[in-house]
């Protein structure tokens, strides 16, 4: 049966109308600090909040992976000072994640860490694998978080690893087959992203999940990423539910 919506409110689709699957590309944050006269931090920290709170709803209504662009490979580039304040920031969600897991363990809350580990401060890896150990059994809801992430290079990597097999005569490049990349990705194992959701006003991927976002849907909005709410969510979700996907067929 048709899915139809009841009316404007906040309200998530039925579980059978929901993706299994959402990426997010968290946008916004600097400008919506610049609006308020604030340091671009105030608007990081601000996201960060934001963020948790739409991993709780995505447990909440059954979302079994939630995948989110927190920093990219090029952020690097930004002024010293802001890539500082977002590493501060990362630090200080891992361990309020860390003092959590026990409440996360019995919500059967996953979270992961996706992108490159080079580049990272010994400290942020540490407690990157503790946290990652400490949930690793956990199949409720998978929260990936690209931290140091560029879908370029991850495409690349699994082909270097691939290569590599062929080079020790492990397989043929004949026999390579597409499930042979995404198995060397970092969301290897996981469905891609039936939906991915860019709040800020921009149209773009922005190297994100660009193996795995092959036949997702996407849905763009103009609020800035730390104003985004659960409603906002739920009128995402909303729009997915009203989609035609045939991925190629009629």
């Amino acid at each position: 049966m048709e899915y139809m919506p009841k009316d404007k409110t906040a309200v998530p689709p039925p579980t059978e109308y929901l993706p299994q699957h959402i990426g997010i590309i968290m946008d916004g944050n600097g400008r919506w600090a610049k609006a308020r006269g604030l340091a671009r931090e105030y608007g990081h920290r601000r996201g960060s909040e934001v963020f948790m709170d739409i991993a709780r709803y995505c447990k909440k209504i059954g979302i079994r992976y939630l995948t989110v662009y927190a920093f990219s490979t090029e952020n690097w580039r930004r002024p010293p000072e802001e890539v500082s304040g977002i590493m501060d920031l990362f630090r200080e969600y891992l361990r309020e994640a860390e003092e959590r897991e026990q409440e996360n363990a019995q919500k059967g809350l996953r979270i992961r860490y996706i992108g490159e580990r080079e580049g990272l401060a010994d400290d942020i890896l540490e407690l990157v694998d503790e946290l990652e150990r400490g949930s690793a059994d956990k199949v409720r809801t998978t929260v990936n978080i690209a931290i140091n992430y560029g879908g370029r290079n991850e495409i690349l990597s699994a082909c270097k690893r691939l290569a590599e097999q062929c080079a020790r005569g492990e397989r043929t490049p004949e026999s390579l087959t597409e499930q042979d990349i995404s198995d060397n990705l970092y969301t290897a194992g996981q469905p891609d992203p039936d939906l991915i959701i860019r709040p800020s006003g921009e149209f773009r991927l922005s190297n994100f999940l660009i193996w795995q976002a092959a036949y997702s849907e996407f849905i763009y909005s103009d609020i800035l990423w730390p104003d985004y709410t659960e409603q906002d969510f739920d009128a995402a979700l909303e729009e997915y539910a009203h989609r035609s996907r045939r991925f190629g067929g009629v």
